[in-house]
């Protein structure tokens, strides 16, 4: 009996945490911004500033801060966009309009904290 108990509360555990993992979340897409990103170099030894986009996203109880990995000619997400996201680790993925996003979670704050 003891070990049907341990193996049920187990069992258990596994299937909140493969459910907690696959879990989708939606939100909105609040802002664009461009932010530096990095530089390259140019031409006769001067840099040029790289901008990538930085997105606002959010849901119901979470403001996300995402942005691109690093500067690259991806298609703008428009503001106003309902998505659904998962986040893994630090990134956060979803799809617009068919194409796939993966983006850095920069920072996550409450839903009307103040700073």
């Amino acid at each position: 009996m003891k070990k049907l108990c341990i193996l049920l509360t187990a069992l258990t555990l596994v299937a909140v945490c493969a459910w907690a993992k696959e879990k989708t979340n939606t939100g909105t897409v609040i802002s664009e911004t461009s932010v530096p990103c990095g530089s390259q170099k140019a031409k006769h030894h001067s840099t040029k500033d790289l901008l990538c986009q930085e997105y606002v996203i959010r849901t119901n109880s979470t403001e996300y801060h995402v942005r691109q990995a690093q500067q690259y000619h991806a298609e703008l997400v428009p503001v106003n966009t309902q998505i659904e996201f998962k986040l893994d680790k630090d990134k956060m993925k979803f799809k617009v309009d068919g194409k796939q996003h993966e983006l850095i979670v920069v920072s996550e704050a409450v839903v009307g904290s103040q700073p």
